[in-house]
């Protein structure tokens, strides 16, 4: 076993550092009256910023994250980070949670006791979890073997050897978005032995879908969402594109530049978060500048970034999922996808249209959220 007890413990010069260069920044000019539709808008970045500096109590975000039990160990050469959180019920169900981009290990972190403790929130004792957040490799505080990117497929790999030969388990739930939905899947699709169920609050862009040719077979939810997510892509995916083929590029801006990085990330935030065009509405600025403290101390936004080359390029193909699949889509999120075509792919048993929320559900909407994994995985606690 490799496991080792991990804190997380930035130096006194990264920080000095990064005072230095926000007390120094070189702000470009904006179009008098013009918002979000051209990109980060400046005076709420500005007064983001200006926090950053002046008020930003990094030590304190780093204590709170070190009341985490957090670990690491090497898997493959890789050097993983994760969460390990026991539950406090009888006999918990272990669960491992993958996080996306651009946020971390930390979208989770609210959700964590309610899914370890329930009975401290009014909930069921017998609902509890013993809870698992890694952080991707390349991401945060995990490292990637010899410089170089993975794929969702082969973080699967990872994630199966993370919870049966380094943490014993023989069976365990699992919980993703964004980029985890892909994780978790899989490692439902290559490792059905291994898991209870899995639940997923997004299923990823339908590309076969967006490809289909055959208009006239296709319902009228199925047209929608064909025209919805063209016109996502063509006016929100220019990120996504980036990213997709020349990550490399973008990372020197973003690994020098802590504006730059901030403005990469927060952009996302605003819109694909269910905040009605004010980010203070869903979160504070100590968490969303503390989520982007953790790409810069650990100088990984390059490695996320190139996660999406890796998905572009290098994927192997995915078949039907027989594991049993619970779909929790929020209402702001990217985009919604057509029941029917979902379980086309999957063995959905559940599936549910949150009131609120988007994409970041477990920061924005922790309790709806908790909730709905609770009943999801509650009949196969007995099986």
């Amino acid at each position: 076993m490799s496991v080792k007890p991990y804190k997380i413990k930035v130096s006194d010069e990264v920080l000095k550092d990064l005072k230095y260069r926000l007390s120094h920044t070189r702000w470009p000019g904006q179009i008098v009256n013009s918002g979000w539709e051209r990109g980060t808008e400046a005076g709420y970045f500005q007064s983001l910023l200006s926090y950053w500096r002046e008020n930003f109590d990094w030590r304190k975000q780093e204590d709170e994250l070190n009341h985490l039990s957090q670990f690491h160990c090497n898997i493959e050469g890789s050097d993983i980070h994760f969460v390990h959180e026991r539950g406090k019920g009888t006999n918990p169900m272990p669960i491992i949670l993958t996080h996306g981009w651009p946020d971390s290990f930390l979208r989770y972190q609210k959700i964590i006791p309610l899914l370890t403790d329930p009975a401290r929130f009014g909930g069921d004792p017998k609902d509890s979890f013993d809870v698992i957040v890694p952080s991707l490799p390349g991401f945060g505080f995990s490292t990637l073997p010899r410089n170089r990117s993975i794929n969702n497929f082969q973080i699967s790999e990872l994630w199966a050897k993370l919870m049966t030969e380094e943490l014993g388990y023989k069976k365990f739930a699992a919980v993703g978005g964004d980029v985890g939905s892909g994780v978790t899947r899989y490692l439902a699709f290559n490792h059905p032995e291994l898991l209870i169920g899995i639940h997923l609050t997004d299923i990823g862009i339908l590309r076969n879908l967006l490809s289909s040719k055959d208009t006239a077979k296709l319902t009228e939810e199925e047209l929608q969402y064909k025209r919805s997510a063209q016109d996502w892509i063509s006016n929100e995916g220019a990120y996504m594109s980036i990213q997709s083929t020349k990550p490399q590029t973008l990372a020197y801006g973003l690994s020098d530049s802590p504006v730059g990085l901030a403005s990469w990330i927060i952009e996302k935030f605003h819109g694909w978060s269910d905040c009605n065009g004010d980010l203070q509405h869903s979160y504070n600025m100590d968490e969303l500048l503390t989520n982007i403290m953790i790409y810069w101390v650990s100088n990984t936004i390059g490695s996320a970034a190139a996660i999406y080359y890796e998905n572009t390029h290098s994927l192997p193909p995915m078949g039907y999922i027989e594991v049993p699949t619970g779909i929790a889509l929020f209402p702001s999120d990217v985009l919604l996808p057509p029941k029917k075509w979902a379980e086309q792919n999957l063995n959905i048993t559940h599936w549910v249209l949150m009131p609120r929320g988007g994409h970041f559900a477990a920061m924005e909407e922790p309790e709806l959220l908790a909730k709905d994994i609770r009943e999801f995985y509650r009949p196969f606690r007995n099986i």
